[in-house]
């Protein structure tokens, strides 16, 4: 039954196996598909890790490259970004040594946000991420930015 319910209502799955996990029904779970939910929950914090990320790189990009273009909008959006991915590090620690390798990835989709809404070529930007983790989460990068 529990797989059945999975495919054609994952909502009502989802309260039956939290009612069997709280009762200690562990011979009824659908072991199998609560598995594949559990990674699949890991793999989410990643992906929204890498998205904030790439959000906040295309800013200061867009914040380096285009000195005359700079706004308000820009500024909070940085700022915004910021604290979402400071609150994802700390709700879930486990993720800051991916960090690293989360901004390599989040460059590019950084990169195609600066390409997209501005006027600027990718021959006019670095080819790899050109600030720091620290920069990155640091609300006094770059100069100028007055986020106070």
């Amino acid at each position: 039954m529990s797989s059945k319910l999975y495919a054609t209502d994952f909502y009502a799955w989802t309260l039956e196996q939290s009612k069997l996990l709280q009762e200690g029904k562990w011979q009824t779970l659908d072991i199998n598909n609560l598995v594949e939910e559990i990674e699949s929950l890991g793999k989410h914090q990643r992906q929204e890790l890498r998205n904030r990320l790439g959000v906040l790189i295309g800013h200061l990009l867009k914040w380096q490259y285009q000195s005359d273009r700079r706004s308000k909008s820009w500024r909070i959006t940085i700022r915004v970004q910021r604290e979402e991915v400071r609150e994802i590090l700390q709700e879930n620690p486990s993720l800051k040594p991916y960090l690293e390798e989360a901004i390599v990835k989040a460059y590019d989709s950084g990169l195609e946000l600066v390409l997209k809404e501005t006027p600027l070529e990718e021959k006019d930007l670095p080819v790899k991420c050109p600030f720091t983790a620290i920069q990155i989460l640091d609300a006094a990068f770059p100069v100028g930015l007055n986020l106070t």
